[in-house]
């Protein structure tokens, strides 16, 4: 295998220059000193600061996808380059341009000439991975070029907080500095994955090395290959991690889903999804976390009407939604806090009902012009006023505090404090252990809490 595939693997330098300053300071002397006329003659003018760089180079490793000459690698190894070589094993060195690059995903395709058609990689099914299936990584670890090593996949949609959609293959096949961007092959001598991270200490592997699966990638190289930049999905949502306790809260068995918390106003969601709809499917394929929604959408074709399968007030329904590019990048996935909608001043004139406080550990108000101005509530903004919360509950761990506001209880719209103690005592009667709120912080704006019953 591997004197098969080394040929479609390739070695990639770049340099780049950076900025140095104004350089070393020269060492104090006295006047009457022989060394100061020496070093005198050294000193550079503060006008030439400037002009100092130092020239930075990066060493990594792509594989070749076209036989025309299209190669993939991170797009850390040459992010910045101003010069990039790709190294084939026959020792021909040919000048790389950028096709294009995606910072999201850590991945970018070159273009070289070599007057002849090159040998190419096969992509797999990453999805079809298992961990404990054996693979093996080609690549140019510290300069060193055409190096293999063997291990097996160790865990699969490892999320190690490097971007929006980490779901990275971790391998103890040995990877380090300069396999970046290296294929990771099946045993089949097929890519499931482009290595492109360690865990490391002191700059050496410790056997933990992380890939991104191809079925992720993909995509994205076609985009960049075809278009030059990456044209994802955009649903114009805020999704929210589903708790245990907010999954009890609902009924649900576990807290697999991403619960939504805001639509952007004339986005692909606007009009089909809500404010609480708990996603549990998109286009086909189960959100087990929160974090997998931003994967599955970006991996979703532009113009695609897909179906989304939602929890909305105890029923389980499927819609349809038509994905479109975001105006802005920040758009991708939008995270935003949506309005609360609630009632007028004048819905409730009672104050607040002491056995509230004794259910789920705080008091409500209606909320008043007097108390918008104390809590600093503009006037868009409706809701029920919290105005006590019991010391040691599990609302005042969750975060509730005097003039968080209430809008929702159990997915249901809540106009007056009798309408919350009567949802509330609705849960308590159904064995229900939480109760899931929806609340405005006017520092935190709009989220879900499951706060469990006294």
């Amino acid at each position: 295998m591997a004197t098969e595939l080394s040929p479609s693997v390739v070695n990639i330098s770049s340099t780049r220059r950076v900025p140095y300053g104004e350089g070393v300071p020269l060492p104090e002397t006295p006047d009457s000193s022989a060394l100061k006329e020496m070093l005198k003659g050294l000193e550079s003018s503060g006008d030439e600061g400037e002009d100092l760089v130092l020239e930075a180079r990066s060493l990594g490793s792509g594989f070749i996808i076209d036989a025309e000459g299209l190669v993939v690698t991170n797009n850390h190894v040459i992010e910045g380059a101003e010069k990039i070589l790709v190294a084939l094993t026959d020792g021909t060195q040919l000048p790389a341009t950028v096709v294009g690059a995606d910072d999201k995903t850590d991945l970018a395709v070159l273009k070289v000439s070599a007057g002849r058609p090159l040998p190419v990689v096969q992509f797999a099914d990453s999805d079809s991975a298992e961990i404990g299936d054996w693979v093996m990584a080609i690549g140019n670890p510290f300069g060193l070029g055409g190096s293999v090593s063997l291990g097996i996949v160790s865990a699969r949609n490892r999320d190690i907080e490097s971007g929006p959609y980490d779901s990275f293959i971790q391998t103890d096949a040995v990877i380090n500095q300069g396999n970046s961007g290296g294929p990771l092959f099946d045993m089949n001598g097929k890519v499931i994955g482009i290595n492109t991270a360690i865990y490391a200490q002191d700059g050496g592997a410790l056997g933990v090395g992380f890939a991104v699966p191809v079925n992720l990638a993909k995509p994205v190289i076609d985009q960049l290959a075809e278009y030059g930049e990456t044209r994802r999905g955009w649903l114009g949502v805020g999704v929210q991690e589903v708790t245990d306790d907010m999954a009890a809260s609902l009924g649900r068995p576990t807290s697999a889903g991403a619960m939504v918390n805001g639509i952007t106003p004339d986005g692909p969601a606007d009009g089909v999804l809500a404010d609480g709809d708990l996603i549990l499917e998109f286009d086909g394929k189960v959100v087990t976390r929160m974090r997998d929604l931003p994967r599955i959408v970006a991996e979703t074709a532009v113009d695609k009407p897909v179906p989304v399968k939602v929890l909305r007030r105890g029923d389980e329904t499927t819609l349809q939604v038509t994905l479109r590019r975001p105006q802005t990048e920040e758009q991708q996935l939008a995270d935003i806090s949506g309005g609360v909608n609630g009632q007028s001043d004048a819905a409730e004139t009672a104050g607040p009902l002491a056995g509230l406080k004794d259910l789920v550990g705080f008091d409500l108000e209606p909320l008043s012009n007097e108390k918008r101005e104390e809590f600093g509530i503009t006037a868009e903004i409706d809701g029920i006023l919290v105005t006590e919360v019991v010391g040691g509950s599990d609302a005042q761990e969750k975060g509730f505090t005097p003039g968080v506001l209430v809008s929702e209880v159990n997915q249901k719209q809540v106009e007056t404090v009798l309408d919350v103690t009567t949802l509330v005592g609705e849960a308590k009667e159904a064995g229900r252990p939480a109760v899931l709120f929806k609340i405005f912080d006017p520092a935190e704006g709009s989220r879900f809490v499951a706060v469990k019953l006294r």
